[in-house]
This record gives C-alpha cells, structure tokens and sequence, in this order.
C-alpha cells in the first residue's frame, strides 16, 4: 500500500504515544520496521525528531507529549526531500534540531542559550555524518544523529536517556549501502561483485538473482568500468515476466568505486578483455553477451546466470 507523507507522519505518531521506551533509537527502530517507512525518505524528518521527543518525556522530560509531536510533525512535513544532497544538510540532524528546539521553546529571536547550544548539537551531528561520508542512508545517518543527541540531552536537560549498541539490519535493502565503511556494518556474509564492462544486463541479472536467491548466504553487487543511463530494457522485462523482479526500482548503473570492497569478484565474461578492479577475479563466468539478441537466447543467459549463483551459493555456505 503507498502512503502518502501526512499520512505516514500520523502513523509515526500515533505509534509514538503508545511507546515507553526511553532509548530513541529502540522507538527508531520499533517503528522503522513498519511497512509504510521506506529504507530512505523524508517520512524520517518526522520519526527521528519524534523517536527523540518520546523518549525524552518517557524519561521524565517536562513537555506534553501530544502536542509537541503534533509540532514535530509539522515541521517535518515541512521539510523537502534529499536535504543531504540538495541543501548539504541532513533531515535527520534537522529533524532532532526541531525536538530539542520544540523542549526548550527555542525560536528565531530568542536570546537565551539554547539557540546557540542547539546549534553546536546540530554542527556536531553534521560532523559526525561528514566523516563517514556518502551517499546518503537514512538509517546510517539517523544512528549517528541519535548518538550526539542523546548524549547532548543527557549533557544538558535532568534526564538520562538509553543507549545501545547498533547493528544495522537494514544494509540489504539499500542499494547504496557502504558496507566497511559504515560504523554500523557488522554483516558477516561475503559481498560477492558481478562485473562486467558497463554494468547495464549480465552483471545487473546476477546482482538481482543475487539477492532474490542467496540473500541469506552474500550480499550482492554489481558494478562495471563504465555506466550506461539506464538498465538494459530486455532485461528488465524478462526479468519482470521471469522472476516478478523489477531490477529500475532497486538498481542502476554503478562503476566499481561506488560498491564495497568485495570478498568475491566475478567477471561476467568480456570479449575483448575484462576490466581491472584492483585486483585479482576469482571466476570468470564467460557468459556472451545476449544485448540484441531473441528473447530465447536472452533467457538461456538468464538461466545459466541463475543456475550459477545456486552454485555460488552452496560453494559459500560450505
């Protein structure tokens, strides 16, 4: 069912009010496992700065909960999409920004100390979110927002907050995923890197088959030295017709640097040489390339590619 973005901040509300919790990112986490929050979107403008506001008063804060969420979430709304990379400036700081504003009754011309303090807590989370780097992961960037603020709240207001340790359980819904790079990333699977020259039909149905089949053994990417504007269209509708797949809502066209170091790298075959990836392929597939080729013939290459990450699985979960 598609939500639109008021009536995904309803619901984070009203889940909200039922929470009592005072760790936000356990109310983070609780409510972000919903079918109606996306692994990213501006719907977390609202439930970062709300998980916040909840544990806050659940802890004991002076703040009538109901109505400074029904606040929180019209600021939220209020906020576009894709302020990290558009604006330079990530929601879910923002959105903890508002809460601790929204505690404290912080405005534009107020003179005492908390618009100041407010704005330490806010370049500090920005900071943190700077090093790790991008693009962007609305639960990545969420975790670390979570940790300055908690310990900003417990720093500064006669509350004490909880905190926990983070495992992301999220990096297998995002394409984006930065792996090593993530202080949350603690994924023992193996990454497995399908590479061919410009990642747009093999090397894309393997990432696919990859995740629909072995999902549960590697994590799977595809990349290629050189990136075409769209996925290769017969691809993506037999792979529609096939498997029920729609490789344009989950994937694109990457070049090697923009995946994680993988543990296994495979080369899908090249006619005229395989690209270099820093380092040696483990497989070499060798699969012709079937761009323009019938339907029956696309499909032959489809199912070698699906008969060989089976193969790939067993062999890993050896």
């Amino acid at each position: 069912m598609n939500y639109t973005l008021e009536e995904q901040g309803k619901k984070i509300i009203e889940e909200c009010l039922s929470m009592t919790s005072i760790n936000p990112m356990d109310i983070f986490k609780t409510i972000a496992s919903k079918d109606y929050i996306r692994i990213h979107g501006p719907e977390h403008h609202v439930l970062d700065g709300a998980a916040l506001l909840t544990a806050y008063y659940n802890a004991g804060g002076n703040i009538e909960l109901a109505s400074a969420l029904d606040e929180l979430m019209k600021r939220g709304l209020s906020m576009p999409g894709a302020t990290c990379g558009m604006w330079g400036v990530c929601g879910a700081v923002t959105s903890m920004g508002a809460a601790l504003s929204i505690i404290d009754g912080t405005g534009p011309l107020s003179t005492d100390d908390t618009w100041g303090k407010h704005m330490h807590f806010t370049s500090k989370a920005l900071s943190r979110l700077a090093e790790v780097g991008g693009p962007r992961c609305c639960k990545r960037d969420a975790f670390l927002s979570f940790q300055e603020a908690i310990e900003f709240v417990n720093e500064n207001y006669d509350v004490t907050l909880d905190s926990s340790d983070i495992v992301c359980g999220y990096y297998h819904k995002n394409q984006q995923c930065i792996g090593d790079r993530c202080p949350f990333c603690k994924s023992n699977k193996k990454k497995v890197a399908f590479i061919c020259v410009h990642n747009s039909c093999r090397s894309q149905i393997a990432e696919a088959l990859g995740k629909h089949l072995a999902a549960d053994v590697f994590e799977s990417y595809s990349a290629g030295t050189e990136t075409k504007p769209q996925i290769n269209q017969d691809a993506v509708r037999l792979m529609k017709d096939i498997y029920g797949i729609d490789m344009e809502k989950t994937q694109y066209s990457k070049l090697i640097t923009d995946i994680p170091k993988p543990d296994v790298a495979i080369s899908m075959g090249c006619n005229v040489g395989c690209p270099y990836v820093g380092r040696p392929f483990d497989d070499n597939w060798g699969l012709e390339d079937p761009t323009g080729k019938s339907d029956e013939e696309f499909i032959i290459i489809i199912k070698e590619i699906e008969k060989r990450i089976l193969q790939l699985k067993a062999e890993l979960k050896k």
